[in-house]
């Protein structure tokens, strides 16, 4: 299932997304007499709402289906979730991008801490400050943690995903090289977009083979797939859990494939107005206009 937060007349809510309609899953839930959680961060936590809505889904009658549903059209987008426990970021997990950039590649994941503050959603401006002169994208897989985990053997790790979403790693390069480490130039408000829902991982059975392109007004410039990752999603939870506990709505962005504005020669970085347009199959489309301000 794709699941989504958004907005519709003056209210925020969460559904399954198709390609015409927003299934509101409150709504059916009330309709139904079935218990769902009001909020979609307490659907992802709860380890039952899965199974509860999959039953939902193929028992409800018609006429509950058509009262519960809104056109595509009629809502607004939101980040699925806005205020994650934790966004952490891997560093030079593609070997592509680690050769782009000169750098060895690592023999343990190389993470950062984004804040909730840089989450926005799709069709949200990304805002550039003005003194900010080397800002730059990175398409990325996400993670979307369903249960706690600690110590999770890499073979028991897709128990603990909950699914997945696009997250853009928005940087500012001359602030996350300037003292030595990354927090300052990934911890700009508005430099996590995120969306357009969470897939669910039995829509994505192996998350080890997806295509990721990320275009800038129009220009495609990166074209990867998760196969060339050094860690997988699975190593990804084992080695994090192993010093951190993971937690429900946490948010792992697993890395980027080459084609960064910072490895191109010469060297391109975003600027006002500049539409940047990420897609991962099995997910959908994620698109953001940078703003100057």
């Amino acid at each position: 299932m794709k699941l989504v937060r958004y907005h519709y007349k003056n209210e925020e809510n969460y559904g399954v997304l198709d390609k015409q309609n927003v299934l509101c899953l409150p709504t059916l839930a009330k309709l139904s007499k079935i218990n769902l959680p009001q909020e979609f961060s307490d659907f992802i936590a709860d380890p039952d709402s899965l199974g509860i809505l999959e039953k939902l889904l193929r028992t409800v009658p018609l006429s509950h289906f058509r009262a519960a549903s809104i056109p595509v059209d009629d809502i607004s987008l939101l980040a699925p979730i806005r205020f994650p426990p934790k966004i952490i970021g891997l560093g030079w997990n593609y070997l592509d991008h680690a050769s782009e950039v000169k750098m060895k590649v690592p023999e343990e994941p190389v993470i950062f801490i984004k804040p909730h503050t840089t989450i926005i959603g799709p069709s949200q401006k990304i805002v550039k400050p003005p003194f900010v002169k080397e800002l730059d994208y990175e398409g990325e897989l996400a993670i979307v943690v369903g249960k706690t985990a600690k110590n999770v053997p890499v073979e028991e790790a897709g128990k603990y995903i909950f699914g997945y979403t696009i997250l853009n790693d928005v940087s500012a390069r001359d602030f996350q090289f300037k003292d030595g480490q990354w927090t300052k130039g990934k911890s700009f408000d508005t430099f996590a977009p995120t969306g357009p829902c969470i897939t669910t991982c039995d829509e994505i059975p192996d998350a080890k083979n997806l295509h990721i392109y990320t275009w800038v007004n129009g220009e495609l410039r990166q074209s990867g797939t998760t196969k060339d990752m050094v860690f997988d999603v699975n190593q990804i939870i084992y080695h994090l859990s192993r010093f951190m506990t993971l937690e429900p709505c946490d948010i792992i962005a697993t890395g980027t494939p080459s084609g960064v504005g910072m490895a191109m020669k010469p060297q391109v970085w975003l600027k006002d107005g500049d539409v940047v347009r990420i897609e991962i199959e099995g997910i959908g489309v994620l698109e953001n206009v940078v703003e100057e301000k």
